[in-house]
């Protein structure tokens, strides 16, 4: 099994502190033993590097999966925080994400490959390719471009 915080050095990511909670809730939450549900993170990484707006009319695709991206490093580094150490993670079970877009707009996919193919770039394919859903949506908190969560096993 590959080292993930070696593979996270040599894609050259600095992960962002964990986002301060945008409500009354846990970022991060053990079930079952072996399970992590993390809450749904947006993109702002805490340094004005954020994505605001709808993808199909203020953003592009590109827009959108930089805000995907974003929204990954965000969860990894709520994970890094609860686990102290991503190797724990055993795989990535589930990705749900919510792209703020038009009407129109229908790469709802697309764009959360942004943080999908991060999370397999870290990760591998192995642990790193999850079930996903991906939703449009006409609105998300303070006009962001997207907000993932995710399920992880751990060992």
């Amino acid at each position: 099994m590959k080292d993930v915080n070696e593979t996270i050095r040599q894609l050259g990511i600095t992960l962002p502190p964990p986002p301060p909670r945008g409500g009354i809730y846990t970022p991060v939450q053990e079930f079952g033993g072996h399970f992590l549900y993390c809450s749904g993170c947006g993109p702002d990484l805490g340094d004005g590097n954020t994505v605001v707006g709808k993808v199909g009319a203020d953003l592009t695709l590109e827009d959108g999966q930089k805000a995907a991206r974003n929204c990954v490093l965000n969860l990894l580094a709520n994970l890094q925080d609860k686990l102290g150490d991503l190797n724990r993670i055993k795989r990535f079970v589930k990705v749900l994400a919510f792209v703020n877009s038009t009407d129109s707009f229908t790469s709802q996919p697309q764009v959360v490959n942004g943080g999908s193919s991060l999370i397999r770039d870290i990760f591998g394919e192995e642990r790193g390719l999850p079930a996903r859903t991906a939703i449009g949506t006409n609105a998300l908190p303070g006009n962001i471009a997207c907000e993932i969560e995710v399920l992880v096993e751990i060992d």
